[in-house]
């Protein structure tokens, strides 16, 4: 069952990484330049080379322009965490981890080993109860952004939970770039988080079904 609900909610995921979607509005002049070979209505909408737009099943032709700004926003939220889930993955691993114990049973990061799948079985409930409800909590609060993504707030956009302190951006990287400059980094997260989904995608089904994924080894 947990297998079931895990895959489901992967290919969901993968749904919004192969239809590039937003809000329709005419594309920007930066990201005309930037893009020239990609149609100008379609830029904005996560179009880039090499694929340009692509869209077989018409999906970012469905609905009105507030769900195509929630389909966006959450494609941004799953390849994030994709891209996350990835990082976490191939740290684990590689036997990379923690020093000390991560419960007061005393269960170290080392003894739960290098199989990501199996270190999280060998995690106690509570321990899995505070990871989830962490997730929670951050998606509740990213809700509660005013105003809202379906009613012209920024699809993506995450509110700083520390006062002037942003997560995504502590260090203020973003701030000395040219509007240029940060839509090709948009861009490129886009990018970064449709090949994430499809990496952890093959990550579990080669888990689960070995031989499933080619250049993966069983």
């Amino acid at each position: 069952m947990k297998t079931a609900a895990l895959t489901l909610a992967l290919c969901v995921a993968s749904a919004s990484a192969f239809a590039p979607v937003a809000p329709k509005r005419a594309a920007t002049k930066v990201a005309v330049t930037t893009y020239p070979d990609v149609p100008t209505n379609r830029v904005d909408e996560g179009a880039m080379p090499p694929v340009g737009f692509w869209d077989p099943w018409g999906l970012a032709e469905l609905g009105s322009d507030e769900t195509m700004a929630w389909f966006r926003h959450a494609e941004l939220k799953h390849g994030r965490v994709a891209m996350a889930a990835v990082t976490g993955w191939c740290v684990t691993a590689l036997g990379i981890h923690f020093p000390g114990a991560i419960d007061y049973s005393g269960t170290t990061f080392e003894s739960l080993g290098t199989d990501p799948i199996a270190a999280w079985d060998a995690l106690s409930g509570a321990g899995k109860f505070q990871i989830i409800g962490l997730i929670g909590f951050l998606e509740f609060h990213s809700e509660l952004a005013k105003p809202h993504v379906m009613r012209g707030g920024t699809p993506g956009k995450i509110t700083p939970l520390l006062g002037p302190i942003s997560l995504w951006d502590p260090i203020g990287t973003m701030g000395g770039l040219s509007e240029e400059q940060k839509f090709v980094q948009r861009t490129k997260e886009i990018a970064n988080g449709r090949l994430a989904m499809i990496a952890i995608m093959s990550f579990f089904a080669a888990s689960f079904v070995p031989g499933s994924v080619p250049f993966i080894p069983n």
